[in-house]
Parts: C-alpha cells; structure tokens; sequence
C-alpha cells in the first residue's frame, strides 16, 4: 500500500540532493581559495611588514621571527593537507540489525545526579538487538543521590541493565575496568554518564569492526546543553571545528590519536590485551587518574591496531557553562595531552609507513605551536605597546582567519551558531591562553577537576 507522507519525504529528499551537492562544492571551492590566499599572504604578501620594521629594533625579536614565520607557512600547508583528507573522508557502513554483533556499554557514572538517566535511558531506547546488548553502569562511590536514579533506571529496563556499585570513589578509570572485566559482548562501547547517544549511534559504531585492523572506534561529540549559555554555544562550534574535522582527517590513515569518553567502542579482546598495563600506568612515579581515554586509545595503537572516526555515531554532552568550569576541563585535557603526546612519540615508529609520515609530520608541526604562540604572544604585547595600532591589526586578523574557519563548520552544518565560532576565537586568546603552561607545570597532579 502506498504512503503519500513517505512518498512525500522521498521526493522532498531527492530534490533537495542537488541544491546539498552544490552547497558542498561551493564551501569547497571556498576553502580552497581562502587556504591559497592565507599562504600567500604569509609567504609574499605585505601583511607582517611592519613587524618585520620593528623587529629589526629589537634583537631577540628578528631572531625568533624568522622561524615563526616559517612555522605559519608550514602550519598553512597542514590545515590544507588535513582539508584534503577531511574531504576524502566517508563514514563506515552500520551494522543492520540481523548481523550486529554482541555489544556491552559501560556506562561509569559519579555524583552525576539525574543526568544518568537520560544516558542509560538513551541507550535503551537505541537501535540495536535486544538479544545481543549489555548496559553496565557503574556507580564509582557517588556522594550524591546519582545511585538512587541509577536503580530507578535499571528497574525499567529489566535483564538489560546491570548495575554496580564502589563504597567510595576510585576513579573513572577503575569503574571503566570493572565494565571491562565484567563485559560479555564482542564489542565494547564506553559512553559518559553526563551524555546520550542518537538512536542509530550503536549500529553506527560497531560498523568499522568489520575490519579486524580496527582496535577503536570514536564516535562524534556534540553538545547537549547548548542552550544554558554563551560558553556551550561556543563549545559546540569548537567541537565541530577540532573534533570532527581533526578525528576524519586522522581516520583516513588509520590513526584517530584520542577515542573520547563520551562516546567510543572498542575490540574487547584488543582491550583485555593492554587492560592491566591501562589500568597502572604511571607518569613521573605517580598513578594516573584522568585522561584515561587518550591512554587507552595510546596502548591500542601501541599494539599495532588502527584506530578510526564514525562519523555517524553521535552522542549529546553535557559541556561547562562557567568559565572556572571550562578552564578545569582544558587543565585536564591539557595535563593528558602533555604526558599521552610524550607517550606516542614512541608510538608513531610503529605505525604503518604512510601513518607514519603523516602523524609525524601532523605532531611536530602541531606541537611547534606551542613555543612559537607564546613567543608570538609575547611579541604581540611588545608591539602593542610601542605601536597600539598593532592591536587594531591583530583583531582584523583573527577575525579574518575566524571566518576563515567558519566555512569549515558550514560544510559540517547548516546553522546560525557558526557565529559563536568568531567569538571563541577572541575568548580563548584572550582568556584562556593561561592554561596550557599551567597544565605542562602541574602535569604530576592528579585530580579530576570535574566535580
């Protein structure tokens, strides 16, 4: 029998292809312009010449310039090499419904509150088979009311969900483990309990196993909460910008360098392998408590496994709302960026050749930033106070690249909040660049900073 709705929606569909097709290659198109004018403008044009006048008056500034100049013009050509791969990317195929494999979702939850029911609720509700899904949710010791809405949760999912709970916190990494060991599916999938998955993201994240290179999977991350102020509107677009396209690009040669704990699957016979090495690790002689899901991602690739990006799986996180909360998150981050990057400098030897090259080339120009934005940063304050024109200058140009940038989260999504985007790019300059040389100070530390 025929169904004039769906009929409708087909044909809505169909003719809305070619007008998505066209948007598609005028963003590319776009891009590839602007990416060839930021080149030249570093490379020939007259956009640095009164800095280069007045670092001539200042010796230690003609001398650092140089390289930052040339680390700009190298910093260009990567965004348009990750472009290229961006733009080759194509998610995995999903699993169906009748040949999905045995799956387990860990779900490791502390003082976490209501929320809990709406991740394990989600992935209830999720597209998978009945038969072959496990939810394991683990109460690490919570102080609040977290376990009572936990129970509540599982008592309407009766034979699904399974429920754990520690006489006092231990850590996401040891609850995590607790999911491992307990786990009876083939695959493993971990999902924050401040976050929710779409209904497809299960069958979309078990697609890549197909493959039995494929150690880990990343799904991709969206904020939840963006409607509870400035801070999330602007984290959504930078999630978009960092995350999406970053994870692609690196998927399209087997190396995503983080599967993130919101939303990530994982070979269970691939995570028993490293889970005791995981599970102690250490840096400087102190036990690791954060950033455990970098680490992880690490040991796999360590083991010689790929790790790849599932677009089409999707997951809603809860993000800060406050600035003091924003910059823990980044301290944390930040923290495990510094110790897993000092880790896969070993790694990356062990990659495929043509992985290899790629994430070695991607790392160390990735990491030259750090000394050359300080040094910049440093120079751009000599400069403002000798020339306060200078600041004028250095606003244009952050907006330029900002909307620059912006075309890429065009391309990834039809929506207004692209203009959050441009104001990220002046609240993190401004009020953020502090975090990074604190993390890399404190990196020893051991604390969460979540909660």
């Amino acid at each position: 029998m025929l169904n004039p709705e769906t009929d409708s929606i087909r044909a809505n569909a169909i003719a809305a292809a070619p007008t998505a097709d066209i948007w598609d290659w005028t963003l590319r198109v776009a891009i590839v312009l602007g990416l060839g004018l930021i080149l030249y403008a570093t490379v020939a044009g007259q956009v640095f010449q009164p800095v280069w006048q007045t670092a001539n008056q200042h010796g230690w500034m003609h001398a650092m310039l140089r390289p930052s100049m040339l680390w700009m013009s190298m910093g260009v050509l990567l965004l348009g090499f990750r472009t290229a791969l961006w733009f080759r990317y194509r998610p995995f195929a999903s699993f169906d419904m009748d040949d999905a494999p045995s799956l387990t979702v860990v779900i490791p939850a502390y003082n976490e509150g209501a929320m809990v029911v709406e991740a394990i609720d989600s992935v209830a509700r999720a597209r998978y088979p009945r038969e072959r899904l496990e939810i394991l949710v683990v109460d690490d010791g919570s102080r609040d009311d977290t376990w009572t809405h936990i129970q509540r949760a599982a008592a309407r999912h009766p034979g699904l969900v399974t429920t754990q709970r520690f006489a006092h916190n231990r850590g996401k990494r040891a609850a995590l483990e607790a999911g491992f060991r307990q786990a009876r599916g083939a695959i493993v999938v971990t999902i924050d309990s401040d976050s929710a998955i779409e209904r497809d993201a299960l069958l979309a994240i078990t697609g890549p196993f197909r493959d039995p290179r494929v150690g880990a999977v990343a799904g991709k991350v969206s904020v939840y909460n963006r409607e509870d102020g400035l801070i999330p509107r602007m984290l959504h677009v930078r999630f978009v910008l960092s995350f999406d396209m970053l994870r692609a690009a690196q998927s399209t040669y087997g190396t995503v360098y983080c599967c993130p704990g919101a939303l990530s699957a994982y070979r269970l016979s691939v995570v028993r392998e490293v889970l005791d090495e995981w599970v102690s690790q250490t840096f400087l002689g102190v036990p690791m408590t954060y950033g455990e899901d970098r680490a992880l991602t690490n040991s796999i690739l360590a083991r010689g496994y790929d790790t790849v990006y599932q677009r089409t799986a999707v997951v809603h996180t809860v993000v800060p709302h406050t600035y003091a909360r924003l910059c823990k998150m980044y301290l944390r981050w930040d923290r495990s960026y510094v110790r897993e990057e000092l880790r896969f400098a070993g790694i990356v030897w062990k990659r495929p050749l043509k992985a290899r090259l790629i994430a070695l080339a991607d790392s160390t120009i990735t990491n030259l930033r750090f000394p050359v934005s300080y040094f910049i940063l440093v120079m751009l304050v000599t400069l403002i106070v000798a020339h306060p024109l200078t600041l004028l200058r250095l606003l244009f140009a952050m907006g330029f690249m900002s909307a620059f940038y912006m075309l890429y989260y065009l391309r990834s999504e039809r929506s207004w909040d692209v203009v959050y985007g441009i104001f990220y790019s002046y609240f993190s300059f401004f009020t953020l660049f502090w975090v990074f040389p604190y993390a890399v100070l404190t990196v020893r530390a051991r604390s969460w900073l979540t909660r």
